[in-house]
């Protein structure tokens, strides 16, 4: 009989050689009355700890996948030929934003949900064209009665400034084509020229759309009810047809 006991042993097993061996009687009835062994190992395993790795593992590659992904996208839309660069260093604008950085107040940014008020001698109000601001400053004066007061969101722009603008929104919506449906080109932006405001808050802008005829003022894109632009036919002839978006405005063509 093979009684070699060199082999390994499980924890809660017995070698092939105890299985298959004849236990005589008395050896038997001890074994009945004993109770079976217990072993820490034969315990059954703890499943929540390889749970847990599992979940946080899964969780650890969606993040990795996600960053990837974005890396990725964003790679790829400024790899685009169409896609806006910094301007040249001798147009206007802050040094950050020439180099295409962040734009600051000299370039006439406000901070989304910022505005300032006609007054303020900032930038965005300051390099308006002259005629743009009388206008709007009759207009101020008249909304003031109704309980409302003009305030501008965005005025003049530099090049530099317009350039971000353009960027940000190519990132945003994935071709130059789609975001010419909101941000014009540094050539061709009225604000740029100093001949285009973005009014806030909303119920200001939605009262100058109703009255702003009467100064000269008018809305210009459907797709904008915040931009308005000076339009001085209008005191007699009352606003022009809306374009739909700057894409159908031909100005914006250059």
């Amino acid at each position: 009989m093979d009684t070699n006991t060199s082999a390994p042993l499980r924890p809660g097993s017995a070698p092939e050689w105890i299985l298959h061996r004849e236990p005589d009687a008395d050896a038997r009835r001890t074994a009945e009355r004993m109770p079976a062994p217990r072993h820490p190992a034969s315990r059954a395993p703890r499943r929540h700890r390889p749970l847990f790795r599992f979940f946080a593992t899964l969780a650890v590659l969606a993040l990795l996948g996600a960053g990837t992904a974005a890396a990725v996208i964003t790679a790829a839309v400024t790899a685009r030929p169409d896609y806006p660069g910094p301007v040249a260093a001798g147009d206007d604008g802050s040094p950050s934003a020439r180099s295409g950085g962040m734009p600051t107040a000299e370039d006439g940014y406000l901070a989304d949900g910022d505005s300032v008020a006609l007054s303020d001698d900032v930038p965005a109000v300051a390099k308006l064209e002259p005629a743009l601001r009388e206008a709007l400053g009759q207009a101020l004066a008249g909304a003031e009665e109704d309980g409302l007061e003009l305030r501008v969101a965005s005025g003049w722009r530099s090049k530099a400034y317009q350039a971000w603008l353009l960027r940000d929104a190519v990132r945003t919506y994935g071709s130059e084509a789609e975001a010419s449906r909101w941000v014009g080109t540094p050539e061709t932006s009225l604000h740029v020229k100093g001949q285009a405001v973005d009014i806030a808050p909303y119920d200001a802008a939605d009262w100058l759309n109703r009255h702003g005829a009467q100064f000269g003022l008018c809305r210009t894109y459907d797709n904008e009810a915040w931009h308005f632009e000076l339009n001085p036919s209008a005191i007699d002839e009352g606003c022009p047809t809306m374009y739909r978006d700057p894409t159908e405005d031909p100005r914006m063509r250059g």
